[in-house]
């Protein structure tokens, strides 16, 4: 649900924070006064494409901010986890912040929970939390994907249309084993192959420590003469055989210090440690010793060690890999000997196997094919009842199920649909998309979501205009199923008749006014008294008289009936 908007010179306005709540919010105002304003901010919002010509005029940017609660949109909420943009500093996580700027040059920015976001990503989400219905540009129910989606969550298809997602990933999974067993060729001839090149590689020992431990006796030998020097050398002063060893110089140090004891005692700390360090050289002395002891020169062995260290180093090159990466492409080939050495009678039996996966996705598709239809007689009576009370008597719809020519499984099912309309009796149905008048347009997709209960789960419903060309009796239906419909969703609504705006729970107006000789839109919330006021504007015009303050005044005291 949208809670906040706030908008920083877009188009003629130059600041406005609205907040929002849940229900029917109506927007109200003169005309040219920019009531469509609210709308084209969520639009842009939105993904819309943006041009420097909406940043008002003397204004760098113009900047637009939404926040919108997700405890009623769970799916955007996934996206969010799934995209990694999840987590915007805001509470427990259920708030999201969508906001973009645009620059006067005609650059274009966007942000998601105050992460950098492309155009595209901002678009997808948005999908998950608002629709606008009005211009043809903004309609989600003009995609077919979206009419699919929407009839399909009106019939609760959930769990069928999981089923057939499943069945034909299996499909897939099998289908593309299948595709790589048969691009390999002949199957004998690369057996061979890599029987060949797993000999060469099973010859020598490739795990992490054989090969960490030759490369570390290859060391030892060719440096054999430098080490047994050094370790001669070390010994020679650590047995302490004259006066400069370390054991006397040790020993002597503790009697000069255990003098002076007496007169500080923390020497005898020092002489403590002084023990400590003789113990350790010793054990350093035998240590060292066994080391001298290991080393030898070895011409042959070193010579051994490099043919072995060339070995290796011949078969890492050959499979483009480091000397430690040859373990793993043992490995891998060795699977896929296993793999191949059953490859006929595997490719038998995936043949098998992907003509039953077909079998078990055509069943789930029928399935799901017998729900769409019958679903989609309910769609068709209810909305056609419903155009008809929206003034547009004699007006047909229906929604088209076409069954698609299906060689191989879809996740989608074994149909699309496409939303038909006839606006006037007589005319045949022709698809939603290609309806020529705005507000027609509007007013249909409003009974398809009153006709489907909101049940394409997007929390936020934006309808501009939807009154265009009616009045009277009919101003006061489409006001009631509006409000009807915010009892389940969020819903706003733009409009210049009284009947609907009287519906709301929560009114703006949109006024002109003059600042630092420039003129403006401003939004502002109306209380009870300034409502009726409205109302009676909206009645009466300019002039506004008693009986349209009193008309005003009814209109919102019968809201509820």
């Amino acid at each position: 649900m949208l809670t906040h908007l706030a908008i920083r010179n877009f188009a003629v306005a130059s600041q406005s924070d609205l907040e929002f709540g849940p229900g029917l919010t109506v927007i109200s105002g003169e005309t040219g006064a920019g009531k469509s304003l609210l709308v084209d901010a969520l639009g842009f919002l939105s993904g819309q494409r943006a041009d420097s010509g909406i940043v008002r005029h003397g204004a760098e940017r113009a900047e637009l901010h939404a926040e919108f609660s997700l405890e009623d949109a769970a799916p955007a909420l996934r996206w969010l986890q799934d995209n990694e943009l999840d987590d915007g500093g805001i509470g427990n996580g259920m708030v999201c912040q969508l906001r973009r700027t645009l620059r006067a040059d005609g650059g274009s920015r966007a942000w998601i929970n105050g992460r950098p976001a492309t155009i595209a990503q901002l678009g997808e989400l948005a999908g998950h939390l608002v629709e606008i219905h009005g211009q043809h540009e903004h309609q989600a129910l003009l995609a077919r994907g979206s009419q699919l989606a929407l009839l399909d969550a009106q019939a609760g298809n959930g769990a069928l249309l999981a089923e057939v997602r499943a069945c034909t990933q299996a499909w897939r999974a099998l289908h593309e084993e299948r595709e790589a067993l048969a691009g390999i060729g002949d199957v004998e001839e690369r057996r061979d192959w890599l029987r060949h090149q797993l000999g060469e590689l099973q010859e020598e020992a490739l795990d992490a420590e054989a090969v960490a431990e030759l490369f570390a006796a290859h060391r030892r030998q060719a440096n054999a003469a430098g080490l047994i020097q050094a370790c001669d050398s070390a010994l020679e002063r650590m047995r302490g055989d004259d006066a400069f060893g370390l054991p006397q110089a040790l020993q002597t140090l503790r009697h000069e210090l255990g003098r002076m004891r007496a007169h500080e005692p923390r020497l005898g700390e020092v002489d403590a440690l002084l023990d400590a360090a003789a113990i350790q050289l010793d054990e350093a002395t035998l240590l060292l010793d066994q080391v001298r002891d290991d080393l030898d020169i070895d011409p042959g062995q070193l010579a051994t060690l490099e043919q072995r260290l060339v070995r290796l180093h011949e078969l890492a090159r050959k499979h483009r890999v480091t000397p430690e990466e040859l373990a793993d492409v043992q490995a891998r080939l060795s699977a896929e000997l296993d793999q191949l050495e059953g490859a006929g009678e595997r490719l038998l039996q995936l043949d098998d196997e992907i003509e039953a996966a077909m079998a078990r996705w055509r069943a789930a598709a029928d399935r799901l094919g017998a729900a769409r239809r019958s679903a989609a007689k309910s769609l068709s009576s209810a909305t056609t009842s419903l155009i008809h009370e929206l003034g547009m008597g004699g007006g047909v719809f229906e929604v088209a199920v076409e069954a698609l020519d299906a060689t191989r499984p879809d996740p989608q099912g074994a149909e699309r649909v496409e939303f038909m309309v006839s606006a006037n009796a007589g005319q045949p149905p022709r698809p939603l998309r290609k309806v020529a008048s705005g507000g027609e347009l509007s007013r249909i997709s409003l009974a398809i979501e009153v006709a489907a209960l909101g049940s394409d789960a997007v929390p936020t419903m934006v309808f501009d205009e939807v009154d265009s060309g009616i009045g009277g009796a009919v101003a006061d239906i489409v006001g009631r199923k509006l409000r009807a419909l915010g009892a389940g969703r969020q819903v706003l609504c733009v409009t210049h008749l009284p009947q609907v705006a009287a519906k709301g729970h929560a009114h703006y107006r949109v006024h002109k006014a003059a600042s630092d000789g420039a003129t403006e839109s401003r939004v502002s919330r109306l209380d009870d008294r300034e409502r009726a006021e409205e109302l009676a504007r909206m009645l009466g015009g300019v002039e506004i008289s008693k009986e349209a303050r009193a008309a005003a005044r009814k209109l919102l005291a019968t809201a509820d009936v």
